[in-house]
């Protein structure tokens, strides 16, 4: 048996993992990185990196083999920065394998055992399969199969309209096949209404069949492949795609033999992102949080400041941005209107500036899409964006909420001419002209300034 003492031991080599190690071993910490699966987590191999490749071949028109040669080129292209190589070359020991707890302070892995000053669980999520009698017999497909389909699929049912269900569905669209979502609810519900309309609108606009407030009560085998008993009405498909949501990796790791308590979100944390072992952190997916790649990317940083400098570092959320990358593009940070009317009440204000009122989007000839900026007592508590790189504009509001700026500041702001950016300085704009132009104080001041001011 080999025994292994260090500093930092890293369950989970997806984003937040990764970002633990790298952090730690470069500012001197010997640290110890396990992965029982590929380097890089579902990220890189099953989420975010082969979706958004398969959104933008299908966005091209590429046909199904070249698209999912895409898929393959940009995972290929990013594992190296994730890789085992990398990592050994910064000076983490890696250890390929399942990492179980044996005591407060030790895992094993195969026959080497790990005892670390403190630990870092940050092993992700899978997908979460609802009980549908049926269904396990069937052979349905998860976010972790279906970018290795080899042909297209005739007629694709996707059960979920969450952001993996209608990503998804627009990229098969677009691919050749037939789509047809089914949600038990409203489709991207956490989401605005009024942009979720956008969204919608443009699927179905493309071919996409969405089926909302439908429940599934069995699947079977059909003379097609696969037939889904609904309130709708019965419902078949060659394939079936299940994105009904994920659920942490916390099976057999032996965290109760560690102290670790665990509920049905996944491992207990506090606001510092420990446990109710105080020598073990978790961050990302298996805490039961936001379950985006950024959001363990941004644990991850105020882990490394608690473990290391043994610094107070307390997680937020309120400026946490998200998106989904269908065309048009979805984004939020911070509170949606409905939030910010339930948590301010008539204190919140909500500025909606229309894309069509956009220089550059008429000259680009975008016309779809909007942005929604909530507002209390004078600082930005939430923002919604829908259309054309909506991702990457939600940027300037990320900014604004994490560094609680007030709109003056965005009024202030000066961004080039013509860009989708000026949407923002227009928000803000929105936002002072009722406090300026209709003020009569502010009119009173202004004649008196030109009267008596030589």
């Amino acid at each position: 048996m080999t025994k292994i003492e260090t500093d930092i031991c890293v369950i989970g080599a997806g984003s937040g993992g990764l970002s633990v190690a790298a952090g730690a071993v470069q500012m001197g910490a010997k640290v110890v990185l396990i992965e029982a699966g590929e380097m890089g987590g579902d990220c890189l191999n099953t989420g975010c990196v082969p979706s958004k490749a398969l959104l933008h071949a299908s966005a091209e028109g590429l046909d199904w083999d070249a698209a999912h040669a895409h898929v393959r080129a940009t995972i290929e292209r990013i594992a190296p920065h994730d890789s085992v190589e990398r990592f050994e070359g910064l000076g983490v020991r890696v250890l390929k394998g399942f990492a179980q707890f044996t005591a407060p302070r030790e895992v094993m892995v195969g026959e080497v055992r790990v005892r670390a000053r403190r630990f870092v669980v940050a092993t992700g999520s899978q997908p979460f399969v609802p009980d549908i009698p049926g269904l396990a017999a069937l052979p349905y497909l998860t976010n972790e199969t279906i970018f290795d389909l080899p042909e297209r699929p005739a007629h694709l049912l996707v059960v979920g309209g969450g952001a993996i269900g209608i990503e998804m569905a627009q990229a098969h669209c677009r691919l050749g096949c037939e789509v047809t979502v089914i949600e038990a609810q409203k489709a991207l519900g956490r989401e605005d209404p009024d942009a979720v309309a956008l969204v919608l609108k443009a699927l179905e606009g493309e071919g996409v069949s969405i089926h909302q407030n439908t429940s599934v009560s069995a699947a079977r085998a059909h003379a097609d492949g696969i037939a889904l008993d609904t309130s709708a009405g019965e419902i078949t498909g060659s394939h079936l795609l299940v994105a009904t949501g994920r659920r942490p990796s916390i099976e057999a790791m032996g965290l109760e033999k560690a102290g670790v308590e665990t509920g049905p979100g996944g491992i207990v944390t506090d606001a510092r992102l420990r446990t109710s072992n105080r020598r073990i952190f978790a961050v990302g997916d298996v805490t039961g949080g936001a379950q985006f790649t950024h959001v363990a990317g941004y644990q991850a940083g105020l882990v490394v400041r608690s473990a290391l400098f043994g610094l107070p570092a307390r997680a937020r959320s309120d400026h946490i941005p998200r998106a989904i990358y269908t065309t048009p593009e979805l984004a939020q940070v911070g509170l949606t209107e409905t939030d910010a009317r339930a948590t301010h009440g008539a204190a919140v204000e909500i500025l909606k500036v229309e894309l069509t009122a956009n220089d550059r989007a008429a000259a680009t000839g975008l016309d779809t899409g909007f942005l929604k900026v909530m507002v209390a007592r004078g600082r930005p508590v939430g923002a919604t964006l829908v259309g054309e790189d909506a991702g990457e504009q939600i940027a300037f509001w990320a900014l604004a909420l994490a560094s609680r700026l007030k709109m003056s500041a965005i009024a202030g702001t000066v961004l080039p001419y013509p860009t989708v950016a000026e949407l923002s300085k227009r928000a803000a704009g929105a936002y002072f002209s009722p406090r300026l132009f209709g003020n009569l104080w502010v009119k009173r001041v202004v004649r008196a300034v030109q009267r008596f001011v030589p």
